[in-house]
């Protein structure tokens, strides 16, 4: 008999088939024992009542590998409303150490840290892997919206020459005797292939090298990126972002119905649009509504996008809220400016349960207007003569934005740390495992 997963088993009523999995629970009774046996697919109850089988089974650990034969049969009482009986149990890999914590209950006791440290083994528990499969949702739905309204999947380089985007705050390594820096962002690169396919997206990891000891901040996360040409202005972007965070949450909606249970989320639902703030007015509401004065800061804190979210959830029905006209001060070289007020950008960011997930914007494609704006941030153009290529030789208006995958998931399954929705987290701290 082929081996079927642990969801297919209902399927089976009646059949003998062969289940192999981990083993998540067991309760010797003596006579006769009840097992749990988990795969990808989720658990099964298997029924024990044959003394050399059960032997199997003792002094065996949690998480031992075991490959189960028997014969589905009808239990309304059982999960799935149905368990393996007269069975054969053959032991795969043996665990015989007992487990760092328990990860066959229903919530995980030990703290963070323990957790990361033991994460082979904790990505194992049934709420880790809803989460960590939503995000795999996640992924899939950006990936096929986009591919449907017609964007090009690309990947770039992770290795580049120039630190010059964002500032020091890189990672350098040695390249062959030079210095070389793990990537930031594909910015550069996206904003070149505009020029090769006009809409394109990329699914990938960059690299910050700030020092910071926040809950929402690591050094490597995973970007979903976009960028697409001849559009009217920002207003063309973040009407696709609406459409890529809508579809998102539909897919989970439908994918992800016993994930969503389980960790008890509530998945947004977007209507037509996003109401938007320009940056502001936003800081005009948070001093007449909460009575901090944060008007003139080039940012907002962490605080002033809680309130925010706050206002558009009980104002505006809405989740989430776009914060657009960022100034000039806080935006990259190459954001275009807005045409009323060049202190200001046609930059934006989108606020989902208090916190920033997405950052984007229109970008200059004019070659002049952006090799002056270079020079006004104290680029080198030699340091980006490629990226610079591109526009001397004709771009169209374009724009795009990224999404930060991790503070999306955080966000939506209501977690309090960035490091609980990254698989193998790495901070100024954690390198392993």
């Amino acid at each position: 008999m082929s081996r079927i997963r642990t969801d297919e088993a209902p399927s089976h009523m009646g059949e003998r088939v062969t289940l192999a999995g981990w083993m998540h629970n067991w309760r010797d009774m003596g006579k006769f024992g009840f097992l749990v046996l988990r795969d990808g697919g989720g658990t099964f109850q298997v029924v024990l009542d044959d003394e050399s089988e059960m032997a199997k089974l003792r002094g065996l650990q949690f998480e031992s590998v075991l490959e189960i034969a028997g014969e589905v049969t009808p239990e309304p009482r059982a999960p799935g409303g149905a368990e393996l009986h007269n069975c054969r149990v053959t032991v795969i890999s043996p665990v015989l150490e007992v487990l760092p914590f328990e990860i066959n209950k229903k919530e995980l006791k030990p703290g963070l840290s323990v957790f990361l440290d033991n994460a082979p083994l904790g990505l194992r528990h049934l709420e880790k892997r809803s989460l960590f499969r939503i995000s795999a949702e996640m992924m899939a739905g950006y990936r096929e919206f986009l591919i449907e309204e017609g964007f090009v999947e690309i990947q770039s380089p992770k290795i580049v020459g120039s630190a010059t985007e964002s500032g020091a705050n890189v990672f350098q390594i040695d390249y062959f005797g030079r210095p070389a820096y793990l990537a930031q962002s594909p910015q550069f690169y996206k904003q070149i292939m505009v020029g090769v396919f006009e809409r394109v997206f990329e699914i990938g990891p960059v690299f910050r090298a700030e020092k910071h000891h926040t809950a929402r901040h690591i050094n490597e996360y995973v970007s979903l990126d976009l960028e697409m040409g001849f559009i009217k202005d920002h207003t063309d972007v973040m009407a696709t972002l609406t459409g890529v965070m809508r579809h998102i949450f539909t897919r989970i909606a439908a994918q992800c119905a016993q994930e969503v249970a389980l960790l008890q989320i509530k998945v947004p639902t977007i209507g037509e649009s996003i109401p938007a703030l320009r940056f502001p007015d936003a800081q005009q509401l948070i001093f007449e509504r909460y009575g901090e004065d944060c008007r003139g800061e080039p940012d907002l804190a962490p605080q002033h996008e809680a309130w925010l979210c706050e206002y558009a959830e009980k104002e505006l029905g809405s989740e989430l809220l776009f914060i657009t006209h960022y100034p000039t001060s806080k935006r990259p070289f190459y954001t275009m400016p807005d045409d009323e007020d060049p202190a200001l950008t046609k930059g934006f960011d989108l606020l989902f349960r208090g916190c920033e997930v997405v950052t984007g914007g229109q970008r200059i494609h004019r070659y002049e207007q952006l090799l002056e704006n270079a020079h006004k941030w104290g680029i080198n153009p030699e340091d980006i003569a490629g990226y610079l290529l591109a526009f001397k030789f004709g771009m169209p208006p374009h724009g795009g934005f990224a999404i930060g995958l991790e503070r999306l998931l955080m966000q939506l399954a209501g977690l309090s740390n960035l490091r609980e929705a990254t698989l193998f987290p790495r901070d100024m701290e954690r390198l392993a495992p």
